[in-house]
């Protein structure tokens, strides 16, 4: 099993950086291999990635979503990926954006792009584009302050 931390500040107010990552269709722009992100409804999604050549599509639900604190996720379709987002205020218009997941190679180009470290490379790229695109909007693209009640130990990272 992998394990990725990565953290990011951004100039924008806590309730902007939630809303823009409750927007899942628009994670193509700032992460890469995403290939897609269709919700299918306010806690599942469908994803398509196109890593290392690899293209792979797999479902994730959310298990525990509190409006701008944390958004917690698992795959539902026997992959082994998880994790968790969490969003401090550091001010009224700054916020730390933390990542945390888990997820299990499968093909010899993932086991040795994590032996690499790659996946960790990408990820710290990723979370740089979305202090791109989330600060050079100033506003986020849509939101949602549903919550979900944490179902597992996915919501304690």
């Amino acid at each position: 099993m992998e394990t990725v931390e990565e953290t990011v500040d951004v100039a924008v107010p806590v309730h902007t950086a939630y809303n823009q990552w409750t927007q899942f269709e628009s994670f193509p722009q700032f992460m890469s291999g995403v290939e897609s992100v269709t919700q299918l409804s306010h806690t599942t999604n469908h994803w398509v990635t196109k890593v290392g050549g690899v293209k792979r599509e797999f479902d994730t639900e959310i298990v525990d979503q509190e409006p701008d604190d944390r958004i917690a996720w698992r795959s539902t379709d026997g992959k082994s990926h998880a994790g968790i987002i969490r969003f401090t205020p550091l001010d009224a218009t700054h916020t730390k954006v933390k990542v945390h997941f888990e997820w299990a190679p499968e093909t010899v180009t993932e086991k040795a792009g994590a032996a690499l470290q790659i996946d960790k490379m990408q990820v710290k790229s990723d979370m740089r584009k979305f202090k791109d695109f989330i600060e050079s909007r100033g506003t986020e693209t849509g939101g949602w302050r549903g919550e979900v009640e944490d179902t597992g130990p996915t919501g304690q990272f």
